[in-house]
């Protein structure tokens, strides 16, 4: 039996591979560098796995996502292979006994984040170690142009000098051509043998919906199944909102988000999979690596920043073959949203200039010094300063951080964190009090959703600028509410670190990165324009136009979208007795709105309006200023 089909079943129990895996594979093991794009759920971490476990020697395994690594190490553990994540918990004593494990403990992979491989320390490590293979997962987040970029995957290639003889793998499950190419410059990979899969999923049942009450027509959609669904929202608070009025529904549900810490993830994480909870509910924070195969549904109650996102999010569904039934839910007010929030995220080159400038004179940086020593930075703060908008400031700082102007560790867990335990009753007797304890307990109320739920995590300088109260004081009233037992008060131990990477030159730095951010901010609003091209478009099959998208060709229409199935339906219609019935039921009702007569009907909205479109043209109809239909006599 060949050895790569004899450990196939052995560690992964199949008898064979699926898709192109066999053949990726063997291009890893003749030693080759390797480029795979390959559609979420089709394998892409056995591709490196494997031929690891072929060939003398340790895997380096780049990933993103600390949730995603834990996985990997817990999955390759549990088929007896030996693997080891370098995360941010260990100390510097606890890092050189892993080295020394993976050096003499017959150790396979080593998984770590872009960020930790920018250590000198871990990088002197890595160059003593016996690699045999270098594997770069989701590897879209090198390219600018993706739709997760991050700056650090830009420092990989620093493996060529440590390991200038190993092969690297680059794998990703969305990108475009122009993301495929940036991938492949930027990771340096030479001549590598490139494998594409198809994007088309004939499995995914794809609607894209126009709901003017969507938490009703979730409901609605939820109560068709008795397997596993994931619900996306937009926001944090809108999981806990979703959650709790689905199980007020009798529905079982429980929230993921960024904000969570690792227990509370992991809990959420494990009732959802052990099917304790029915739904998940959840921001874009619950992605990659959710390896669940009987997701029967994936619903969206808000519109995603981007096709690549949306691709990625609905291919959590079916990952057993079987049909899972994925909803784009819609309304006016999603599409101003999302245009509101592309906008918020949108800061111009002239605005990243302004903020470095203040940023400089806020540590008293002077013209083309560098100063490298590393600042506390509380961005609320530095914003309330100069007047920025917050929001504005968080993307212009990215940008910076992007384009190594500045570095700066934006750790949630080091900020503040409040949760309410109190009931109604004593809350309104503290709020009731005339100081400064019961001003700051209404501020808490009112800014932050969710606080009596989970931790939340709030920032003492914008709770002082709105009461107009030192941060002393604020701090103060927290510390006495939580001896009071009202709430529970986390004080964050650092705040976040920033420090500058180049000397003080606004001007010339500004010409440096203008045509970047110009680029990026394009970029962004390309990706929504396509995104709600996808949504407005009813006439072309959805699966036709997702891979329209990545520029792959889908021969026929898929058949069971909603487009095809509308296009199906209309087909059956006989315009003629539709006809008919509509003008019976307005000779009845005098008057009715679309909407009534869909009631009524009970047939493809869009046959109606084709309908009442003829009768208004025919002058048998027509319209009032209460959007009515009446007769014409």
């Amino acid at each position: 039996m060949d050895k790569s089909l004899e450990l196939l079943k052995k560690h992964w129990g199949f008898n064979s591979f699926r898709q192109s895996q066999a053949e990726i594979i063997r291009s890893v093991i003749k030693g080759e560098d390797t480029f795979v794009l390959l559609p979420t759920g089709a394998g892409k971490s056995l591709c490196y796995q494997l031929p690891a476990l072929m060939t003398e020697g340790v895997c380096l395994v780049i990933s993103p996502l600390i949730a995603l690594m834990e996985d990997q190490v817990k999955s390759l553990e549990s088929k007896g292979v030996k693997a080891l994540l370098l995360s941010s918990k260990l100390n510097r004593h606890d890092t050189i006994i892993a080295f020394d494990n993976l050096m003499h403990g017959n150790f396979k992979f080593l998984y770590l984040s872009p960020e930790k491989l920018q250590s000198a320390f871990i990088q002197e490590k890595i160059s003593q170690l016996p690699l045999n293979l270098i594997a770069i997962d989701e590897a879209h987040c090198i390219s600018q142009w993706g739709h997760d970029f991050r700056s650090a995957y830009l420092k990989i290639p620093v493996l060529n000098e440590l390991h200038p003889d190993i092969p690297k793998i680059a794998l990703t499950a969305t990108a475009t051509s122009v993301v495929k190419q940036d991938i492949i410059e930027n990771l340096k990979l030479k001549s590598p043998k490139i494998f594409t899969g198809s994007y088309y999923r004939d499995n995914l049942d794809i609607s894209v919906l126009k709901k003017e009450a969507i938490r009703t027509g979730i409901l609605d959609l939820l109560k068709s199944i008795d397997e596993p669904a994931i619900v996306y929202v937009g926001t944090r608070k809108n999981t806990i909102q979703f959650a709790r009025f689905l199980t007020g529904n009798q529905i079982k549900a429980t929230y993921y988000h960024g904000g969570l810490d690792s227990k509370q993830k992991s809990e959420a994480l494990l009732q959802w999979k052990e099917e304790k909870t029915k739904v998940m509910v959840a921001t874009n924070a619950f992605g990659m690596g959710i390896d669940k195969s009987n997701v029967r549904m994936v619903i969206h109650a808000h519109l995603p920043n981007s096709i690549e996102n949306y691709m990625q999010e609905i291919g959590r569904g079916g990952r057993d073959g079987k049909v899972s039934f994925t909803y784009l839910l819609y309304n006016e007010n999603s599409i101003f949203e999302s245009e509101l929030q592309l906008k918020k995220s949108i800061v111009s080159p002239e605005f990243c200039r302004s903020v470095y400038g203040k940023l400089n004179d806020y540590f008293q940086i002077a013209k083309g010094e560098l100063n490298e020593g590393v600042f506390d930075f509380d961005p609320q703060e530095f914003a309330l300063r100069y007047d920025f908008p917050f929001i504005q400031v968080y993307y212009a700082l990215n940008h910076l951080h992007h384009e190594d102007i500045i570095f700066y560790d934006q750790n949630p867990a080091k900020t503040s964190r409040v949760r309410v335990i109190e009931n109604n009753s004593k809350l309104f007797k503290v709020q009731s009090l005339q100081n400064i304890q019961a001003q700051v307990l209404q501020m808490l109320l009112r800014t932050y959703g969710g606080i009596h739920d989970q931790f939340i995590a709030i920032n003492e300088s914008l709770i002082s600028s709105k009461l107009k109260q030192p941060k002393e004081a604020i701090i103060r009233a927290l510390k006495r509410l939580d001896q009071d037992k009202v709430i529970v008060y986390k004080k964050s131990v650092n705040k976040l670190k920033l420090n500058f990477l180049v000397p003080r030159e606004v001007n010339f730095i500004y010409h440096t990165i203008r045509a970047n951010i110009t680029q990026r901010n394009k970029t962004k609003k390309t990706k929504s324009l396509a995104l709600h091209d996808f949504i407005k478009n009813d006439q072309t099959c959805r699966q036709i136009q997702l891979l329209n998208y990545f520029g792959e060709k889908l021969v026929q229409p898929c058949g069971h979208c909603d487009v095809c199935r509308s296009r199906e339906n209309a087909d059956k219609i006989d315009y003629k007795e539709l006809s008919d019935q509509i003008l019976s039921l307005i000779k009845k009702h005098k008057t009715l709105s679309i909407h009534e007569m869909g009631q009524f009907l009970q047939i493809d909205k869009e046959a109606i309006v084709k309908t009442l479109q003829l009768l208004v043209e025919r002058k048998f109809i027509d319209l009032n200023l209460q959007n009515k239909f009446y007769l014409i006599t």
